[in-house]
């Protein structure tokens, strides 16, 4: 055989791979474009949905929910950024499969079944800490932030203050947009934080950390934990504290996870015959 001739033959699979991933990209490509225009003509249940948080924290301090639009185009693009999120949210499923695809003809068996779990997993913690985010979290921090509107009007209606003379006082009109941002932010903090123990524990598993390795780091994981909370979660205690509480035990279970799976290498390896004591 010549060289040119195995050049070709080499260059078959690469470009079979190719084609494979291009096809693989134009499907999730169209699902998605499919999914966003479908959240586009949901855009309003969604937003309702979203608002909802904000809404019940005006009425307990008896106001109305009311949002304004302070540029022309801004309702339009919040409808584009709903559409675009509720979109990949329901295209996700699809495109991990069409990864998962491309990537596991290349994995041997136990590989597949190692990671698998965790494809499956990281969706749903992600749901769960977003989940977490909307009904605990969300509320809290408006209460949190519209108390400061009854700041301002005391320190309006105060004698003394050169705010006095002003007949206004202080109301939230919050714009759609910038309450959108602060919405998604929270979200997306606490569904990214839920991560946690599948990063952790697929690191395990793969051999990069340990469970003692992590026991012995509790300390500096706390104030890591902490340090997050700090800068997701609004600038009082209670909030940060509810963030830390509910990450850290996360932390405690990825190290039970990864001491399992260390217990059944040690026994696959004994049975073996090639496990070695570690020397103290």
């Amino acid at each position: 055989m010549s060289n040119a001739d195995e050049i070709d033959s080499s260059a078959a699979p690469l470009i079979e791979h190719l084609k494979e991933l291009r096809n693989r990209i134009l499907i999730s490509v169209a699902v998605l474009g499919v999914a966003c225009i479908i959240g586009y003509l949901l855009w309003k249940p969604i937003f309702e949905i979203l608002s909802h948080p904000m809404c019940q924290a005006l009425a307990n301090r008896g106001e109305k929910c009311q949002l304004i639009m302070v540029k022309l185009q801004e309702g339009f693009f919040v409808a584009v950024r709903i559409a675009v999120w509720a979109g990949f949210a329901m295209a996700f499923p699809v495109i991990a499969f069409q990864m998962w695809r491309f990537v596991a003809p290349g994995l041997y068996r136990n590989e597949k079944a190692a990671f698998l779990p965790f494809l499956i997993a990281s969706p749903v913690m992600f749901i769960a800490g977003a989940a977490f985010a909307y009904f605990l979290i969300l509320p809290g921090a408006f209460a949190f932030f519209l108390s400061y509107q009854s700041d301002f009007q005391t320190a309006m209606n105060d004698p003394s203050s050169t705010l006095a003379a002003v007949p206004a006082g202080v109301m939230y009109q919050g714009s759609v947009e910038s309450f959108l941002s602060l919405t998604m932010t929270f979200v997306m903090a606490f569904g990214l934080c839920f991560q946690l123990p599948v990063l952790l524990t697929l690191m395990g598993k793969a051999g990069m950390i340990s469970s003692s390795g992590l026991r012995a780091t509790r300390k500096y994981a706390v104030v890591a934990i902490l340090s997050v909370a700090a800068v997701a979660t609004p600038p009082d205690v209670m909030s940060q504290l509810i963030m830390f509480f509910a990450v850290y035990p996360l932390y405690e279970l990825s190290i039970l996870l990864i001491a399992r799976f260390e217990k059944q290498r040690e026994a696959e390896a004994r049975a073996d015959g090639s496990w070695v004591e570690e020397e103290e």
